[in-house]
């Protein structure tokens, strides 16, 4: 008798759910004749803005085209050097070079997989100077001005902003969010005395609605949403071929529209998103409760107090992860590997000159790191095969260090 699979995600369900909704979506898109910008897109935008807490959103044709004109938007110039991590999508740091600018790294906190406020200190203190007059930043290692950081929330989880923000006001410098799987995580702000969401505390923040994201399309489309009204008119303006009205060319720009039908089909999709969230939340602590015999074996997932994460992704830490994921394959069950090379390693970034060691966070992370699966429809009953299978394949092992977490 065959195994039932556990699926890694299940995009049939929602859009069976919703298939009426959707479906009347495309026959408005139909009737109109409006495919390129028009009301589905304009109403879109303003309410996503208003779900971040932002004021305004721009739409894209995709997360990456978000994150670069973000930063192109944002004043990021050709030959400026960007910070970010070396664990994330490298559609973080295409962005960043098809910006005209050159990434350059920090580690992570071991806790939580994103952007860890004291290296970035670390960063800007002991590896670059500062202008006495300007206060301008240039690193060392590059001889290239520092003008930007991009921290990314990974896998549903936000960065430790407040800290972040700190170090990038004191330095001068700017922060575009890389919020592609944060759509609804939220952040304790000590600094503000409120809870804020992913997308609304940086100068912008870049989403990604790929079908597979909390907040999906049934395509490609993305996103940027701030608070600046002049940057969400450049974005609009790059979006379109630099142009402000048609045939008015303002500068040469990009073709980064987002599709009508997109935005309609986000649109529906976004009234279901804080439910899904909740869903996603609960299944995390159902993983909690059903993983905390394998404790020892295995690191799950950190959550600090000043965190509401939306777990786009459920990623574990074991040791042996391969010989983890055959077995747990072996029982029907398909898990996914979020990301196995860090990007100073990764073949398009060895010409900048990082070596084995220089991120030990980031590459301990990117060796251990094994997703389970994850989605709002994920049953009890495939939960607990799922963490059989895991409790079963990492009994007796040692080796992941746990550790210490953050507040």
């Amino acid at each position: 008798m065959s195994i039932e699979r556990v699926p890694f995600l299940d995009l049939v369900t929602v859009h069976r759910e919703l298939r009426e909704d959707l479906l009347a979506v495309f026959a408005s898109g139909l009737d109109e004749a409006a495919f390129i910008g028009g009301r589905m897109v304009d109403d879109f935008e303003r309410a996503f803005a208003d779900f971040c807490g932002a004021r305004f959103c721009v739409g894209m044709a995709n997360g990456t085209d978000a994150l670069r004109l973000a930063l192109i938007a944002a004043g990021v110039q050709p030959g400026d050097t960007v910070v970010t991590v070396p664990l994330t999508f490298i559609a973080t740091t295409e962005a960043i070079s098809q910006a005209g600018a050159r990434p350059d790294f920090v580690d992570i906190d071991l806790a939580t997989y994103t952007m860890d406020p004291a290296s970035l200190r670390a960063y800007v203190e002991d590896g670059c100077t500062r202008d006495r007059a300007t206060g301008r930043l240039t690193s060392k290692r590059t001889g290239r001005p520092v003008t930007a950081v991009v921290p990314v929330h990974l896998y549903g989880q936000l960065a430790d902003m407040d800290s972040i923000l700190t170090v990038a006001s004191e330095f001068g410098l700017l922060l575009i969010e890389d919020a592609c799987q944060a759509h609804g995580a939220e952040y304790w702000s000590e600094a503000s005395g409120r809870w804020r969401k992913a997308g609304s505390m940086g100068r912008a923040a870049a989403f990604s609605f790929y079908p597979g994201k909390n907040l999906g399309a049934c395509g490609e489309a993305g996103a940027v949403t701030t608070d600046d009204e002049q940057l969400a008119r450049r974005c609009r303006i790059l979006r379109d071929h630099g142009q402000s009205r048609k045939y008015i060319h303002e500068v040469e720009g990009y073709n980064a529209r987002l599709d009508a039908l997109q935005a309609g089909v986000l649109h529906v999709k976004l009234r279901h998103l804080a439910t899904w969230n909740e869903q996603r939340r609960d299944r995390a602590r159902a993983y909690d409760a059903l993983l905390a015999e394998a404790e020892g074996s295995i690191v799950r997932p950190h959550v600090p107090n000043w965190s509401r994460p939306v777990h786009h992704l459920y990623a574990l830490r074991v040791p042996d992860r391969e010989r983890v994921q055959a077995d747990l394959a072996a029982a029907g069950i398909t898990t996914a590997i979020h990301y196995p090379i860090p990007l100073h390693r990764a073949r398009p970034y060895r010409a900048l000159g990082y070596c084995l060691g220089d991120f030990p966070a980031a590459e301990r992370t990117a060796a251990e790191t094994l997703s389970l699966p994850m989605f709002p429809a994920l049953s009890t009953e495939q939960q607990r095969r799922v963490a059989a299978g895991v409790v079963a394949s990492t009994a007796g092992l040692r080796g992941v260090r746990t550790p210490q977490r953050a507040a």
